[in-house]
């Protein structure tokens, strides 16, 4: 798989996936949208409609991990019940597994780094955060929660909630982009450093 994209299923936390898209987008990152049924309406956890760039059936051909590197990234957004579909499309988790295991990035946030970034191997002693009460996955893989807003190290991502989603969507944007391109995105929507 080469490219950026971020994964919608129904029920996802919607504050996670429109601001982290939008920190990427005004960073100049080409992030596409998919949603993991053949319907490009995606309803949110609150009932907020989402029409992806991709229905499913669009995203699978172009989907040959041959040639992912680390500036290829799959996006998992929070939520309930959009965690748990994600994690249960197991096309979708097999697809990240091979773009883990040839270098590819993954990034997570809210309740997706427990249900779906806990699927990965070789994650042990990596930083990692999410949301409240979904850190024992990770804890059982060896990682080392910390709490934090976002976390990044080596190709994973991850973020804690809702609240921490633009931190999150910087994190992405420093990691794709660079620290210079991230600051120049934070003081464009006037945020504190």
């Amino acid at each position: 798989m080469i490219g950026i994209y971020m994964f919608l299923a129904e029920g996802f936390e919607e504050t996670e996936a429109i601001a982290t898209l939008d920190v990427l987008r005004r960073g100049g990152v080409p992030v596409k949208t998919v949603s993991v049924t053949d319907d490009p309406i995606v309803p949110g956890a609150h009932g907020i409609p989402v029409k992806a760039d991709l229905p499913w059936k669009d995203f699978l051909p172009g989907t040959d991990p041959m040639g992912t590197d680390p500036m290829d990234v799959m996006i998992f957004p929070g939520g309930m019940p959009g965690t748990k579909n994600l994690a249960e499309n197991s096309v979708l988790m097999d697809m990240m597994k091979k773009h883990w295991e040839k270098g590819g990035a993954v990034a997570a946030i809210c309740a997706a780094p427990g249900l779906v970034v806990s699927q990965l191997p070789d994650i042990d002693e990596l930083n990692v955060t999410c949301y409240d009460g979904f850190e024992d996955n990770l804890k059982e893989k060896g990682c080392n929660y910390t709490g934090g807003p976002s976390e990044v190290d080596a190709n994973l991502i991850t973020g804690r909630g809702p609240g921490c989603a633009i931190d999150f969507g910087l994190a992405i944007l420093s990691y794709l982009r660079g620290e210079e391109v991230s600051d120049a995105v934070r003081a464009g929507l006037l945020l504190p450093y």
